[in-house]
């Protein structure tokens, strides 16, 4: 009697349903993760001129794993090309998630995760062409603007599933976050033509290339007002919520890092590998955290006034 009592009376509590859009937000954050990381490892292969390491493509040497030519050269390209492909899979994994539990999430988020797919597709095929057309400047520029494109995609869609209940203050501050986030990614754009031509080595060496040199260095004063001026502006804007507050703030430490990288690189002549890694790196970073405020400021409405999730 009292053993079938104790098995009516289960001990543990049933475990909650992991609600879809947990899972939606979870899966985008690691893609972000990753796709920094990525854009962290293809700056690496190419200040260490890894990009052709690999000669062939999807393969390397004609392997998944080219044990018997493998030095860090090729490693890191290979590696490069293993991550890409494990972004590839969450995309396509987020994409069918959404569109299977689509009766569970906000209705934009189905055309949302297949637009960030169509992304690293267009992805793929550029980082292919960058191997079969020799690191044509071009195709490298467009891998890079391709791959920042991905990574804003997925972080606004993060940070438009998170929770939050906005003060309805940063009204004004939504554009002048949005217009750094642009004025940023045409600046790294501006880089990844720098880089892709070496355009700092051809200036230096035979005064070649010193007007692409130029319009970057120039460049960076727009993105850099805009990104003092929302700093400032959170700073002044009482009742901010505060993780405008900190995103804003935080902003403006990435500018002053991210400044004193470049001018390290520059003087040093790209000599000093991690530190060319670590300025394009904290520029995307920068460029995420901007995008983060501008998507979070776009939904800071009046605590009476509850933005609708779809």
């Amino acid at each position: 009697m009292l053993d079938s009592v104790l098995r009516r009376t289960p001990t543990d509590q049933t475990p909650e349903r992991v609600l879809p859009i947990d899972r939606v937000r979870r899966l985008v954050w690691k893609l972000a993760i990753a796709t920094l990381i990525l854009m962290a490892i293809g700056s690496a292969t190419r200040v260490m001129n890894a990009g052709l390491a690999c000669p062939d493509w999807p393969l390397c040497y004609g392997t998944l794993v080219p044990t018997q030519q493998m030095n860090l050269q090729v490693f890191l390209e290979w590696f490069h090309r293993l991550d890409a492909s494990l972004i590839g899979l969450m995309a396509i994994a987020l994409s069918a998630m959404c569109w299977w539990f689509r009766q569970e999430l906000p209705r934009w988020l189905p055309g949302a995760a297949t637009a960030a797919l169509g992304l690293v597709v267009f992805q793929g095929v550029l980082g292919g062409l960058t191997v079969t057309q020799l690191l044509r400047f071009d195709i490298v520029t467009a891998h890079l603007g391709t791959a920042l494109l991905f990574f804003i995609t997925v972080l606004a869609i993060s940070f438009a599933l998170m929770p939050y209940e906005g003060t309805g203050t940063a009204s004004k501050l939504r554009w002048v976050g949005l217009t750094g986030a642009l004025l940023v990614y045409c600046q790294s754009l501006l880089g990844g033509l720098v880089a892709s031509q070496w355009a700092l080595h051809q200036c230096f060496g035979n005064q070649q290339l010193c007007t692409v040199m130029n319009s970057h260095i120039a460049g960076v004063v727009p993105p850099t007002l805009a990104t003092l001026l929302l700093v400032f502006w959170a700073w002044r804007t009482p009742g901010l919520h505060p993780t405008l507050r900190q995103l804003a703030y935080f902003s403006g430490v990435l500018l002053t890092l991210q400044i004193a990288l470049g001018v390290a690189t520059f003087y040093l002549h790209l000599q000093v590998e991690p530190l060319t890694v670590a300025h394009q790196t904290i520029g995307a970073t920068l460029l995420g955290t901007l995008v983060a405020f501008t998507v979070l400021a776009m939904r800071d409405v009046p605590r009476t006034q509850p933005l609708r999730a779809d």
